[in-house]
Order: C-alpha cells, then structure tokens, then sequence
C-alpha cells in the first residue's frame, strides 16, 4: 500500500536520534548532498534533515530543498531497508539547481542506497 504521506514515526525528531545515526553511519554523497545512514531495530526507515544556515541563507531556499528531500524519501520508503537516514547539504551551489535537477540527484542518491 502506498502512503500518500509522511507520517511523524517516520522522521527524526529528537537529538538523540540524530547522534545515533552520526555516530558510526554509512555515507553516500553526491553533488552537493550526503546521506547518512544506520541501521534501526524499528522495521520502517526514518528521514531526518540537518540544513545549515552556512551553505543556505535564506529559510525559504531551505524550505524549498527540505520539501523535496521529504518528498523523495516519501515516495521510496516502501523500497528502503529499516534504517534512519540524515541528509545534510554540503555545498552552497545545491541553491542554484532547478528542481527537476535537484528531484534526479535525489532519486541518484536513494537509488545508490538501494544498490
């Protein structure tokens, strides 16, 4: 059954969770973004984001890659292993893609964790 949604179990919201996956992950990264991931115990995966002020300034860009990140992970969490995954921007030149670019690099990056 696909989810036309996001429920709240499948984020990360506290801190904690966040230093679970950064202390020993997996990393891909791709132009201007790396995932981070670790295995939950949950048996659904979990997204959070971590979007810095120092690559994005403006809070209406970050929303804008925010809002396609969810959306991404949305569509594949069905195809995704339980593990919790923290995507994090790692270049200021992510700001300038359109969104059709930026939608394939994240499509790119789920599927090179499928693989």
């Amino acid at each position: 059954m696909n989810r036309k949604f996001l429920p709240k179990r499948a984020r990360l919201l506290t801190a904690n969770e966040f230093v679970f996956v950064f202390k020993n992950p997996e990393r891909i990264k791709i132009t201007g973004i790396t995932l981070f991931s670790r295995s939950n115990q949950l048996g659904y995966p979990r997204i959070g984001l971590a979007i810095s002020k120092k690559y994005i300034k403006h809070a209406y860009k970050r929303n804008r890659i925010k809002r396609y990140m969810r959306e991404t992970f949305r569509i594949n969490q069905h195809n995704l292993s339980s593990k919790d995954f923290v995507l994090t921007i790692n270049s200021k030149e992510i700001i300038h893609f359109k969104n059709s670019t930026l939608i394939k690099e994240l499509e790119k990056l789920w599927y090179h964790h499928l693989c």
